[in-house]
């Protein structure tokens, strides 16, 4: 084990690219999956990210659901990136093998659910649909403000369940890559 970990620091740049990277993939993955819940409950595509892009003032079905698709893509990139500089300083963040990593991704996606996802959800995100849902900016919003209600639980719920299989993807995938790279 302690000669897999001097290995591991010398090759610390790939630790970071592979998290942040899987960071990334995964992003995309739980997005994909994002996209068909709209299919399967026939709400027009993108419309979990059009919720995002609303909330922060941006109320066009044009730019809304890309906004939100974007900032959905950079967050997952990001906390990937903050996996790999934890593994860094500390070397029992290293996600190295599949075990390891789905642990230290699971930890990761159950994170960014309580720090990140929980709090805009609870403070900007429900509180901006329920104001759509009486004054909206356009009938666009209103509609995806239509969409959402009476389901803060069932989304709440939902994405802790999205969350720690965000954190299986980025898990499996740097667990591996760092593992094939030593």
């Amino acid at each position: 084990m302690f000669s897999t970990v001097v290995k591991i620091e010398k090759n610390s740049r790939y630790v970071l690219a592979y998290c942040t990277l899987s960071g990334l993939v995964a992003s995309i993955v739980i997005s994909g999956l994002l996209f068909s819940l709209d299919f399967i409950s026939k709400t027009p595509p993108g419309t979990f990210f059009a919720v995002i892009g609303s909330s922060l003032g941006f109320y066009d079905s044009n730019t809304s659901p890309y906004v939100g698709l974007l900032l959905h893509f950079a967050t997952g990139t990001v906390a990937g990136n903050l996996l790999g500089q934890g593994a860094i300083f500390w070397n029992r963040l290293i996600p190295f093998g599949l075990r390891r990593g789905t642990v230290l991704g699971v930890i990761t996606g159950i994170s960014l659910w309580l720090v990140l996802f929980l709090p805009l959800t609870t403070s900007i995100i429900q509180p901006k649909l329920d104001v759509f849902n009486f004054s909206a900016p356009n009938q666009y919003v209103f509609v995806i403000a239509q969409h959402f209600q009476g389901l803060y639980m069932v989304v709440i719920i939902g994405s802790f369940f999205f969350h720690m299989l965000y954190g299986i993807i980025l898990g499996l995938i740097a667990g591996r890559l760092i593992e094939l790279k030593n």
